[in-house]
C-alpha cells in the first residue's frame, strides 16, 4: 500500500520508505491510502485467533506484497512477546493492561514493531531521534538497543518525567544517546522538527522518528485494540466505550483505525489532563494550545499533539463527525480522588490509567461495557503512588536492575544549534 503526506498529498511513498524517512516534506505525517476494512466474518475469524497471528494479518492489509505473510508473521512474533491482558475492575469496566513488556509500557509494542521494520527494510546507517515524555523513550531505547547501524537520540524535559522513568532508558549507553533538555516537551518534540527540516543535518546522519509520528508504530498499535475485544466478545456485545488517556494522540489514532477496519467499537473517549487543547477544541470549535503545565499524569503533558492531524484526516476521509468522538479532562486532584478510588475496588492504578477510568465511568451508560488503557506499570510512578494510597510497591524485575545504575544523559539548553553541535559530536 501507499502512504501519503497529509500537508502534501502528492507526496506518496512506500510503507518502507514511510518507515524509513518518518515524515514527509513539510514536517507532514504519513496515512494510508486506503483504509482497508474487514467483512463481519472475517472480524469474526480474526477474534478467534491468537494475538500474534491476528496482528500479522491486521498489519498485512497495510503493509500489502512489500512483505510476504511469512515475514510479516516472523516480524510480529519477534516483536510481541508478552500479553495484553483484559481485567476486570467492576461488573461493567475492565482495564487493559499494555505494560507487561520490557519497559511496562504500552509503548513497547509499537517501539518493538517498529524495531523489525526498520531490520527487515534498512541497509544503510540510520540515526533514530525521538523526543518522549515518559514512556516512548525508554520503549525506542530497548527496542534498538544493541542493533547494529542504528544510533538513537533522544530528548526528554529535564526533571519533568518520573525517576524510574528516567532510570529505564538513561542508563544503557552504547547506541543510545539520552538528552535532557530544560523545558517541557513540546520543546523537545520542537527541537525534533528543526532537526528533520536541517536537510545538511538530515542526510549525514540519516536521520528517522521512532514516536508515534513513525506509520509503524501507530500500526502496530491497532493490533491490542482486537486483542482486547477479542476477550470481550461476551460482555461487550456491541455496546463497547473504550476511554484513552491522550497526550500525543497516537494511542488514540490507532484505536479509531481499528474501528475502520470493522473493529466493533461503539465509541471511544480522549481522556486527557489539565493539558486539554484537544477537548477545549472540540467544545468550542477553536486549536488554541496553551502553554504546557506539569501534572501527575506527566506522560499526557502535551498541548500540541503531534498526532491530531491524523485523526482529523481519519474523521475527514470516513465522512465521520467529530462531535461523536467523546471527550473529557481531569486534573490533579481528582487524578489522585480517582487511584484512591481504584484501589478501594482492588485495583492499583497510576495516573495516567486512572484519568481513562475516571471519565470512562463518568461516561458510560446504561447497557454499555467501557473499557480503559492501562498504559503503564503503577511501578513506573512508584513514589508518586505509594504517597497516593500510603502503601509500598514492590519494584518489577525491569524496574528493579536498573534502580542504582547511573543516569547517562547530557543536559542542554532548548535551542537547536546545541542539538545539532550534540548530534554532530557522536557521529
Amino acid at each position: 500500500m501507499k502512504f501519503y503526506n497529509i500537508k502534501e498529498h502528492n507526496e506518496q511513498v512506500s510503507f518502507a520508505q514511510a518507515i524509513k524517512q518518518g515524515l514527509g516534506c513539510n514536517q507532514g505525517l504519513f496515512f494510508p491510502m486506503a483504509l482497508p476494512e474487514f467483512t463481519l466474518t472475517e472480524i469474526k475469524n480474526l477474534l478467534k485467533m491468537d494475538f500474534v497471528s491476528r496482528s500479522a494479518c491486521i498489519l498485512a492489509a497495510y503493509i500489502g506484497d512489500e512483505l510476504s505473510p511469512e515475514r510479516i508473521f516472523a516480524r510480529v512474533e519477534s516483536a510481541f512477546v508478552f500479553p495484553a491482558p483484559v481485567v476486570a475492575v467492576n461488573e461493567n469496566i475492565a482495564a487493559l493492561e499494555l505494560f507487561h513488556g520490557p519497559t511496562l509500557a504500552f509503548k513497547d509494542f509499537g517501539g518493538r514493531f517498529m524495531a523489525q521494520m526498520l531490520t527487515e527494510f534498512g541497509q544503510e546507517p540510520v540515526t533514530i531521534l525521538t523526543a518522549t515524555s515518559g514512556d516512548t523513550g525508554a520503549a525506542v531505547a530497548h527496542a534498538f538497543y544493541g542493533l547494529e547501524n542504528v544510533r538513537v537520540v533522544i530528548l526528554y524535559p529535564d526533571g519533568k518525567i518520573s525517576p524510574l522513568q528516567e532510570k529505564l532508558f538513561c542508563t544503557l549507553g552504547g547506541n543510545i544517546h539520552t538528552v535532557a533538555v530544560k523545558g517541557d516537551f513540546d520543546v523537545c518534540q520542537s527541537l525534533v522538527k528543526q532537526a528533520f527540516d536541517d536537510k545538511q543535518l538530515k542526510q549525514r546522519l540519516g536521520l528517522n522518528s521512532a514516536n508515534s509520528i513513525n506509520i509503524s508504530r501507530l500500526l502496530a498499535q491497532i493490533c491490542y485494540y482486537f486483542e482486547a475485544v477479542a476477550q470481550l466478545t461476551q460482555q461487550s456485545n456491541n455496546q463497547l466505550v473504550i476511554s484513552v488517556p491522550s497526550g500525543n494522540f497516537g494511542n488514540l489514532t490507532a484505536g479509531l483505525m481499528a474501528k475502520t477496519l470493522g473493529l466493533p467499537v461503539k465509541r471511544y473517549i480522549a481522556a486527557t489532563n489539565s493539558n486539554d487543547t484537544v477537548p477545549r477544541y472540540l467544545s468550542g470549535g477553536f486549536w488554541r494550545p496553551n502553554p504546557t503545565v506539569t501534572t501527575l499524569s506527566n506522560a499526557m503533558d502535551v498541548s500540541q499533539p503531534n498526532n491530531w492531524p491524523r485523526v482529523e484526516e481519519l474523521f475527514l476521509r470516513k465522512n465521520w463527525q467529530l462531535d461523536t468522538l467523546d471527550y473529557g479532562c481531569i486534573d490533579d486532584d481528582t487524578t489522585a480522588e480517582t487511584i484512591r478510588e481504584l484501589a478501594t475496588l482492588g485495583y492499583v492504578s497510576e495516573p495516567h490509567a486512572a484519568i481513562a477510568y475516571r471519565l470512562l465511568r463518568e461516561k458510560l451508560k446504561p447497557g454499555e461495557y467501557g473499557l480503559f488503557l492501562g498504559t503503564a506499570h503503577p511501578a513506573k510512578f512508584k513514589d508518586l503512588v505509594e504517597q497516593i494510597l500510603n502503601q509500598r510497591l514492590p519494584l518489577p524485575p525491569a524496574l528493579a536492575v536498573r534502580a542504582a545504575l547511573p543516569i547517562l544523559s547530557v543536559h542542554i539548553l532548548p535551542q537547536f544549534s546545541e542539538l545539532r553541535q550534540y548530534m554532530l559530536s557522536i557521529l
